[in-house]
């Protein structure tokens, strides 16, 4: 098998649930969409390329999977020991402003963002009226009067027509919000993940990281760019922020990220994303979670904030708050695939079985570089969830042994602050 077939191998399952066209087409430096796909550039599109990188698209945007300098597995492993630059810029930015700016965004998502202080955010969900997850997002309280909210890039669309009519309403009351999406031409999002992140970056900036903690937000100067979001937070389960720079600049603070040759910091692409998130049981949504699951299910209530829970103010409130107290049928839950009969990886679609009766299927599922064995996740009868819980997969009409597994499945290192 040649190296496009496998890596189309290894990474069709992540997308052919968010129905994103996954096309590879093999050019002297690497992997680039299709001429005849439609797909956006982010602002360091032609960076990627000279650096080696073989080009996807997803979400209708060319990224890179990897870099030519090392595979999948040993760039997660890199990040894991050191520390990688990922390029986020296909996250959809958004600001939004006013006094009414939270009570608008809080009546489509179940974070209570008024009790969240200043400059701190919190991962949170948009729900339907069914109670179930149109999209996972991160929405930051800058100060009383300005939201800055990162949610997904393939749900962009929906996202922006949900905010954007949450505001007409408030609008249409009288009330004082406006709202401002960030195109990836204007500003971009990097990722800066691993141990020896954090140290790299303040060589390049004048604030004090040490007293910003995880999920915390500053406006600051990096490597000589003004204006540079920093906000302590990540996908992989390790320390590290995630910086958002004008796009006219991204390539210059980039260049000067990796330029901290101390620190070992490399590019890196969304196939070890994938995995190191699978590894710190993270939720890729449109796999994990959808609109046909609610946070309950999909083991995220604790993003269903106590305040909102009393006050059932957001959509499909009554139906969640109702499954926190009856309980629901199905749970989202860690597998470990045991080593024996060596298991081919329990990929998304797999159903999971327990004495020859099917009792749930897997959403995510991969090798973990970490670990040496492979590891999924999925759903599951709500009476198995217990850990420790012995299963089968079935794969390729072979069964294999594998057993409820606590997440995350390696240890995470957020730097959070002291209690």
């Amino acid at each position: 098998m040649n190296s496009s077939s496998l890596i189309v191998k290894r990474l069709w399952p992540l997308y052919k649930q968010k129905n994103v066209l996954l096309t590879f087409c093999q050019v002297k430096r690497g992997y680039a969409a299709s001429a005849t796909d439609k797909v956006e550039n982010t602002a360091l599109y032609d960076f990627h390329v000279q650096h080696g990188g073989k080009i996807v698209n997803f979400g209708g945007y060319a990224l890179p999977v990897q870099y030519a300098d090392q595979g999948i597995a040993a760039s997660h492993l890199h990040t894991r020991a050191h520390a990688s630059i990922f390029d986020v810029s296909h996250m959809l930015q958004t600001y939004v402003y006013g006094k009414d700016a939270i009570e608008c965004i809080e009546s489509i998502c179940t974070a209570d963002i008024h009790n969240t202080p200043n400059g701190n955010g919190s991962l949170t969900v948009f729900t339907n009226n069914a109670g179930c997850i149109l999209d996972d997002l991160i929405v930051t309280r800058v100060n009383d009067k300005q939201l800055y909210v990162v949610s997904n890039a393939a749900m962009k669309q929906q996202d922006m027509a949900l905010m954007d009519a949450a505001v007409a309403k408030r609008k249409s009351e009288g009330k004082d919000v406006t709202i401002a999406f960030l195109s990836p031409k204007d500003q971009s999002l990097i990722a800066l993940q691993g141990p020896s992140a954090v140290k790299a970056l303040t060589n390049l900036t004048k604030i004090n990281l040490q007293q910003l903690f995880f999920m915390n937000t500053i406006v600051a100067e990096v490597a000589g760019v003004n204006d540079c979001r920093i906000t302590r937070c990540g996908y992989t389960g390790e320390d590290g922020v995630e910086i958002s720079v004008p796009s006219n600049n991204i390539k210059h603070v980039t260049e000067a990220l990796l330029q901290q040759t101390k620190e070992n910091v490399k590019m890196a692409g969304l196939g070890a994303r994938d995995s190191l998130r699978l590894e710190a049981g993270l939720c890729l949504y449109g796999n994990d979670i959808d609109n046909k699951t609610t946070p309950i299910e999909g083991a995220l209530a604790w993003l269903v904030a106590k305040r909102r829970r009393s006050e059932l103010n957001f959509p499909g409130a009554e139906i969640i708050v109702n499954q926190l107290k009856s309980g629901v049928q199905k749970r989202r839950i860690g597998l470990k695939l045991s080593t024996a009969g060596k298991p081919p990886p329990a990929r998304s679609g797999v159903q999971i079985y327990q004495n020859n009766i099917e009792v749930g299927h897997v959403t995510s599922g991969c090798p973990s570089p970490s670990l040496g064995f492979n590891i999924a996740m999925g759903y599951i009868k709500e009476e198995l969830k217990k850990t420790g819980t012995k299963v089968q997969v079935k794969i390729r009409e072979r069964f294999y042994d594998a057993e409820i597994a606590k997440m995350p499945f390696v240890k995470t290192n957020y730097f959070m602050k002291p209690k």
